[in-house]
């Protein structure tokens, strides 16, 4: 007996790890800050809540939430590791090298010496890391940093954008424009990373109208084109300088009507080629002073009144997969940060149930690179095989691959194609005929 079943519905498990509190060179008008937790987030949200418990440890963190996890049924093998809090990038090196190695140890049950050892342990424990993500502004992504998040580990990167108009952003005192989120959106995907962004609809000096073009604009403009969204509606707290604003009357929250015909409209245009992570913060609504971000179901209400999303969240097989049902082929090509990014999918006819997907770009630079694969259902361990239960361990996943790889060879005219493995997905590549180079996997075609 599984309890929340939907914990391990997408084929993995989440595993959020939040970090000590440290200065943020932000002064965004909307970012509360409180004593003793990160920057922009606030007490009573699950992930602080037990944070603060364990004195932001990683170790204890990662190892606790594991053990909940088993408990509750789930299978714990594959793990996608979340790291939030403040500005990653703005972290002292150290820290975030000794952070994250303490997450593989937990992973791996031991102590290693450096990160470099526990990584090659993970390659075969137990509990593997399949993603790490962190959380950073479009203005700290460069070069060095890319190389540094690939050093940890990182293959999926939560870009702050908020909004892509210059003026909301000076208005809100960002500290950024929107040529940041532009460059570091396409440095991350020639880097082979998913790239996800947080947006804050209902803005100081925006409104429902800027709002749903801002969206258009999202999926419209090559120069955008995010993998996953958050889609965080502003929530007016005490802690943020915003509310002293709203107290003048200079700011006016979203009514609840506003802000559900935008998620509607949001939905109704949205790619299948994205996927909707969230839409709206785990802050309790006794903490939100106004405004609809108080509501906390709106993906239920939503669903209550039948609006038809092709996000990939909406589509996953999940818990409705059929053993015997026949599945398609699919390819959508579109252009992104000056490259070229294939999206494969396996789906059922109607395109109703999503089973198992790859993103393959064509960078600036002419390269190959898978930046994600992914076979959804219920998790399986991974030591156990076909089942009828999951799609996972059916070889979907391997299909895939060999299709990029064709496309690679006869379309891209290349000779060889890498991929963006998380370290606890460089053997499934190895069975492959890939090999470790630097901190990607290689395969000359």
């Amino acid at each position: 007996m599984i309890t929340r079943p939907v914990r391990s519905l997408s084929g993995i498990v989440n595993i959020s790890v939040l970090t000590k509190p440290y200065p943020c060179p932000g002064k965004c008008l909307y970012c509360p800050q409180e004593a003793n937790i990160p920057k922009s987030y606030v007490s009573g949200e699950p992930a602080v809540e037990r944070a603060k418990k364990l004195n932001y440890d990683p170790y204890l963190q990662t190892k606790l939430r594991i053990e909940m996890l088993e408990y509750e049924g789930h299978p714990t093998d594959k793990i996608e590791l979340r790291i939030v809090g403040g500005t990653w990038s703005f972290y002292p090196k150290k820290y975030q090298e000794w952070f994250v190695k303490r997450c593989f140890d937990a992973c791996n049950k031991r102590k290693n010496k450096t990160l470099k050892e526990a990584q090659k342990i993970n390659e075969k424990a137990k509990h593997r890391i399949v993603g790490l993500s962190i959380e950073t502004r479009p203005d700290f992504i460069n070069e060095k940093e890319i190389k540094q998040l690939r050093t940890l580990g990182t293959t999926m990167v939560e870009l702050g954008v908020q909004t892509i108009y210059d003026n909301i952003l000076d208005i809100n005192l960002r500290g950024h424009k929107v040529k940041e989120t532009i460059s570091a959106t396409k440095l991350l995907k020639d880097a082979g990373f998913k790239v996800l962004y947080q947006i804050m609809p209902n803005l100081l000096g925006s409104n429902v109208k800027k709002d749903e073009a801002m969206f258009k604009e999202l999926f419209k403009n090559q120069d955008f084109q995010p993998d996953l969204l958050k889609i965080y509606p502003c929530a007016l707290l005490k802690e943020a300088p915003l509310y002293k604003l709203w107290k003048k009357k200079k700011y006016k929250p979203y009514t609840e009507k506003q802000l559900i015909n935008l998620i509607k409209s949001i939905k109704k245009k949205i790619p299948s080629y994205i996927r909707i992570q969230r839409i709206s913060r785990d802050i309790p609504s006794s903490r939100i002073i106004a405004g609809p971000a108080k509501i906390s179901n709106i993906r239920q209400i939503l669903k209550n009144q039948n609006i038809h999303c092709k996000c990939i969240r909406c589509r996953e097989v999940r818990d409705n997969y059929k053993q015997k049902e026949k599945l398609y082929l699919f390819r959508k090509e579109y252009k992104a940060s000056k490259g070229k990014e294939i999206f494969l999918s396996f789906e059922n006819k109607n395109r109703t149930k999503l089973y198992s997907l790859l993103r393959l770009r064509k960078t600036s630079e002419n390269q190959a690179i898978i930046r994600e694969i992914h076979t959804f259902g219920q998790q399986l361990p991974i030591s156990e095989r076909q089942n009828a239960i999951s799609p996972q361990h059916q070889g979907l996943g391997k299909k895939l691959i060999k299709e990029a790889e064709r496309i690679t060879k006869k379309e891209f005219k290349l000779k060889k194609i890498s991929v963006i493995a998380a370290v606890g997905a460089r053997n499934y590549f190895r069975k492959s005929g890939y090999k470790l180079e630097d901190t990607y996997m290689v395969k000359i075609l």
